[in-house]
């Protein structure tokens, strides 16, 4: 029983549609060959569910030329698979054909091989051993540079990556008109420079008709600038990289009417001041 090509069993387990209904039940009957196909599927596993949203670094070459060392592959493989070169063909597409063995008694009839081949077990054709091809072992090589790029990849964005601290927070107290109110406020920098500043609020009924808005306020009351508007329970925003936070240390956030005026209302729902302990 011959086996399917080096070529078609990677296709297959790629998910390619190369396999015939004669190869699929090949599949079912050869262990040799469903061995190798499930084999190379769980490498085009790993290297798809590695693959992240956003355009791919290739890696260096040297990191193709260690891995070709490590396999010991030929040097019709020794190129950067991240290059266009192609795949060579199978070795075994060159091979010359082995010659079939003669008995003494002189060469065998078509009547007699057919009827030997019919005798032969079945099962001794599954569990003869293959070799790969080079073309088997450029995509597995191929692969495991792919995952090795994507892995490293990774670890170079989180390590450069800054990590975001809150760098104060306050508790924000209800004003004498809202006695259920109550928030919470801090400020995150990315590391970088960015700041946030997060609010939650709890407590209050929104009226029809007003929503409500974030503030920042100075110490002495005299300015205040304002940072959108809050529409759920929590809110998120960016605070202008220009703003001192040591001057404008009150968070406020307040009720404010429809009415085209973009000053703050007077009606304060909660404030607190900034803490940079």
């Amino acid at each position: 029983m011959s086996h399917l090509d080096d070529e078609k069993i990677a296709l297959i387990a790629m998910g390619e549609p190369a396999g015939s209904d004669a190869d699929m039940e090949h599949l079912v009957e050869c262990e040799n060959c469903a061995a190798e196909v499930a084999a190379m599927s769980r490498v085009a596993l790993v290297a798809r569910s590695s693959v992240v949203e956003g355009d791919l670094e290739s890696p260096p070459a040297d990191v193709w030329s260690r891995i070709h060392g490590e396999l010991g592959l030929t040097s019709a493989v020794a190129a950067d698979p991240a290059s266009d070169v192609h795949p060579p063909e199978s070795e075994s597409a060159s091979a010359p054909a082995a010659s079939a063995p003669v008995s003494a008694a002189g060469p065998a009839t078509a009547t007699e091989a057919d009827a030997a081949e019919a005798a032969a077990p079945r099962h001794r054709a599954r569990v003869r051993p293959r070799r790969r091809s080079s073309a088997t072992m450029w995509i597995l090589a191929a692969s495991m540079a792919l995952v090795v790029a994507i892995g490293a990849g990774v670890w170079i964005a989180r390590t450069l990556t800054p990590s975001s601290a809150v760098i104060a927070s306050a508790e924000l107290a209800a004003f004498p008109d809202h006695p259920d109110a109550e928030g919470q406020a801090r400020i995150d920098d990315d590391g970088d420079g960015r700041r946030t500043l997060t609010v939650t609020l709890d407590g209050d009924e929104l009226v029809a008709g007003d929503y409500r808005e974030v503030w920042l306020i100075r110490e002495d009351g005299q300015a205040l600038i304002s940072l959108g508007v809050l529409d759920e329970s929590s809110g998120t925003f960016r605070v202008p990289d220009s703003v001192d936070l040591d001057e404008y240390r009150l968070v406020d956030i307040s009720f404010e009417p429809v009415d085209g005026d973009p000053a703050h209302s007077g009606d304060s729902i909660v404030r607190g001041e900034l803490d940079f302990a």
